[in-house]
């Protein structure tokens, strides 16, 4: 019998649902119904603190308490868990995730406006929940994210996302935490030739923005109800008042030291990210009380003087040195890897627990939502995963169970479908 469509609309509504139609996302958790005890686990508290044979109590999605050996109270599920590693959920800064889905796809990418200076733009709002790119990171304990705006000199404002709800407004542990400024490179590069060259605007760039910041503050100062309202002058004026931070995108060490003093100067608190070259100026840093988001581990030399294993150093060096910081890795699906990028600073020096605090406690520090996430600790979120391995080694880490504010997320993912579909299809035998 053949069948004909005549109408083709139709014909591309049916091939539509038939190949762009993809599988659903696992469902958000439902909320803590019962209390729960996780037992006979080793807690990584994310302060440094190690609890051995550690009992965790969590009741209406917070730790009621933890520690050794603690009796469990009637009216709790207990789930054994001896011999595993838990760990605070990963917290992974300056990402875009839930903002980009295909990188090639100029459709699926909302991480950044045209213009130059975009500080009203938000991350919250282009927060895509449905992102099948999500299910894959909170599978290597990334819980909490900082969905971040890319491009121009001023990007716009991040966000503090939770990495399982229905949408934006339920996934925002924190909307605007602060606002991106990205400093003008001295030098540009080019990729076709390999020349590197001084980047001939950067003296104009530089006044451009400091122009721009001078009328920001202008427009903040002003009696409140005076004059027009200008949303692109108003974005900045929590940041001018030092209640949001001012994230200053940079890696040379002269334009973190240039950048950081012009935030200062306009009442800021500056945060850097990316820098590179920060372990040259870390007395500065130290001096001015001013943390540092660092690019990934696995990365070249910024710079032709630096040594081929330098950004493998820079967390032990800052360590060292005694300035805050937290580990970083550019970008939306390589934030699955952000685990293994500050286990890889171990090797290079930054003490285990030192690591473990670079992505979980020190970033909830850094974008001020510490009082209920980044560590292990009675009253905070039970915000967690449990860990059969290390979670910082590629080779033994799996995670088997992950919490956020108590709920039980189902860690099933794109990834993991099509690794069960084709090993059962080349494991089937062929006669």
């Amino acid at each position: 019998m053949n069948y004909s469509i005549k109408n083709p609309l139709t014909l591309l509504l049916v091939l539509f649902l038939c190949t762009c139609v993809p599988a659903q996302n696992p469902t958000p958790a439902a909320r803590q119904a019962a209390p729960l005890a996780v037992t006979g686990v080793t807690v990584h508290v994310g302060d440094g603190t190690v609890i051995e044979n550690a009992t965790l109590l969590i009741r209406n999605g917070k730790i009621e308490n933890v520690g050794s050996n603690l009796p469990v109270p009637a009216g709790y599920e207990t789930l054994d868990a001896s011999g595993k590693e838990v760990y605070p959920g990963l917290i992974a800064l300056n990402s875009q995730l839930g903002l980009t889905e295909i990188g090639a796809v100029r459709a699926t990418n909302d991480q950044r406006e045209v213009g130059t200076f975009n500080p009203n733009a938000r991350a919250l709002i282009a927060f895509n929940t449905d992102s099948q790119v999500i299910p894959t990171v909170r599978a290597r304990g990334v819980l909490l994210a900082q969905a971040t705006p890319e491009g121009s000199l001023v990007s716009g404002r991040s966000s503090i996302m939770q990495l399982d709800g229905w949408n934006f407004e339920d996934a925002a542990v924190l909307a605007d935490d602060g606002i991106h400024i990205n400093w003008p490179n001295r030098n540009s590069y080019n990729w076709q030739t390999g020349d590197l060259k001084p980047n001939e605007n950067y003296d104009e760039q530089v006044r451009e923005l400091e122009s721009f910041l001078e009328q920001a503050i202008g427009y903040c100062g002003r009696p409140e109800g005076e004059g027009s309202r200008l949303l692109k002058l108003e974005a900045f004026c929590e940041a001018i008042a030092g209640n949001a931070n001012a994230y200053l995108h940079a890696d040379e060490a002269r334009n973190i030291q240039a950048g950081v003093l012009l935030m200062k100067r306009i009442g800021a608190k500056p945060v850097v990210v990316g820098g590179s070259q920060a372990y040259l100026i870390t007395d500065f840093l130290k001096r001015e009380s001013v943390p540092v988001i660092l690019s990934s581990t696995q990365a070249l030399p910024n710079s032709q003087d630096d040594a081929v294993d330098q950004p493998y150093r820079n967390p032990a060096l800052l360590a060292e040195a005694g300035v805050e910081f937290a580990i970083s890795h550019e970008g939306y699906w390589q934030q699955r890897n952000l685990p293994f990028v500050a286990g890889q600073a171990v090797g290079f020096g930054l003490p285990y627990e030192k690591a473990v605090e670079a992505i979980t406690l020190a970033p909830a520090r850094i974008v001020g939502i510490a009082a209920d996430y980044g560590s292990i600790a009675t009253g905070k979120s039970a915000t967690f995963v449990i860990v059969n391995g290390d979670l910082l080694d590629m080779r033994s880490s799996v995670v088997e169970k992950a919490y956020i504010d108590g709920r039980d997320v189902n860690l099933d993912n794109k990834q993991a479908e099509l690794y069960r579909k084709f090993t059962e299809k080349y494991s089937r035998v062929t006669r």
